[in-house]
């Protein structure tokens, strides 16, 4: 009987066989797809998940007390940023990249706090980090061994009347520094370590006037006698300016994209200058003036050799001396005009260091990675040329020369 079906299967054709493979296949193929829906239907695969050992220190952790910076006073944000710093010097030690991270996270998130809680995440991992608490608290012992003192700043000059003054009146003009920096590829903090150096000097020269009439309306005094505008360029000076950016020759050439940077509207070059320097509305073109006189200056020395683009002091000391007294050598020293301020004298150019290097201001006016652009060959279009020379404004001006009269009853102020 076994034999006969067994030859019947044989001699079943070839078309049928194929058929009867398929429909087994699609009965099999149907019974695998019910069964796969049944057991998720019920549930059969899902993950059940598990609490991780450590949720106690995880909740801890994120649970981290968060003091509201809203109430902190600038000297108890400083405090707390300094006791981080600690934190993450003994970090640093043990897991320097791990430091590095957290330092980078906290100062982008401008968070002191978040130091804290990322140390602690970090330290699950350690357990609990027992080298780093011993060095944080070596280190603390240390810190807390020397007693606070009453001193806001290392810097003496910094710590007067007149700096205080100056302060708000430089930060009026920051779009305006920002943007003569842009315009002569200076970094803008460069300028305005000349502006500090100038103004400060005013400030002492004439104390009382300047504390009288500009510190309570928090105004830049603007010369217009000797040397004119907010950085006192003498009118020679601003010529040679001038003149370098035409002068494809000199030592001094900024690059063809600059060339037509103080091109003049009028033939009256004399007064259309003295316009632009002596603007007490509008300094931008006082800001254009030094921040050539510094660009020019250190093209100048780095053609005979010598790169002194990462040095502020002899920057600010060559702007104050002109460029008469710009000699390139290899052994420059910071100098310039000695200014007294609160019984203490100074160099012109230790003023301009001094800032440069405090930090004060910097969110304003940053550190650039490379303190000069190069030129890049592309004229300035005339729309360019014409936005610059629109920052003139319709002032009453000291009358040109007034210093030269001997009538004492006029006023040169």
């Amino acid at each position: 009987m076994q034999d006969q079906e067994s030859n019947k299967a044989k001699k079943l054709p070839i078309g049928r066989k194929i058929f009867n493979i398929v429909v087994y296949a699609f009965a099999i193929a149907g019974f695998g797809i019910i069964a796969a829906w049944a057991v998720f239907k019920l549930g059969l695969t899902n993950n059940k998940g598990a609490v991780d050992n450590n949720y106690r220190y995880l909740m801890s952790v994120s649970e981290l007390e968060e003091l509201d910076e809203s109430e902190l006073t600038p000297q108890q944000r400083n405090a707390v940023w300094l006791e981080q710093y600690l934190k993450l010097a003994a970090f640093g030690k043990i897991y320097p990249e791990n430091a590095h991270l957290i330092l980078d996270a906290a100062q982008k998130s401008n968070n002191p706090f978040v130091v804290d809680r990322m140390i602690a995440a970090a330290s699950l991992y350690t357990d609990s980090c027992s080298e780093y608490r011993v060095l944080l608290d070596q280190l603390k012992k240390v810190y807390d061994s020397h007693a606070p003192q009453q001193y806001p700043t290392v810097i003496p000059w910094m710590a007067t009347t007149e700096w205080e003054m100056l302060k708000p009146s430089i930060m009026k003009d920051s779009a305006l520094l920002v943007e003569a920096g842009r315009l002569t590829g200076v970094e803008p903090r460069l300028i305005v370590a000349c502006l500090v150096g100038e103004q400060i000097r005013l400030f002492n020269s004439s104390r009382e006037m300047v504390k009288k009439y500009l510190g309570p309306v928090k105004m830049l005094s603007v010369q217009s006698q000797f040397s004119y505008g907010v950085n006192g360029i003498k009118e020679f000076t601003a010529r040679q300016v001038e003149a370098h950016l035409k002068d494809s020759t000199s030592e001094f050439y900024m690059g063809k994209h600059y060339e037509n940077l103080l091109d003049f509207t009028t033939e009256n070059h004399e007064m259309e200058r003295y316009n632009r320097l002596v603007d007490y509305r509008n300094h931008l073109y006082s800001y254009i003036y030094t921040g050539c006189i510094l660009h020019q200056t250190m093209l100048q020395w780095r053609r005979a050799g010598y790169d002194i683009s990462d040095r502020p002091d002899i920057l600010c000391t060559l702007f104050n001396v002109g460029f008469s007294q710009s000699h390139p050598h290899g052994a420059p020293r910071c100098g310039g005009s000695h200014i007294n301020v609160d019984g203490r004298s100074y160099t012109f150019g230790a003023i301009g260091f001094d800032f440069y290097y405090s930090g004060d201001m910097a969110n304003a006016f940053p550190y650039w990675k490379k303190r000069f652009v190069e030129d890049d060959g592309v004229a300035m279009t005339a729309s360019q040329i014409d936005s610059i020379q629109k920052n003139v404004s319709n002032c009453n001006r000291p009358e040109k020369g007034l210093e030269y009269k001997n009538d004492e009853s006029v006023s040169t102020w």
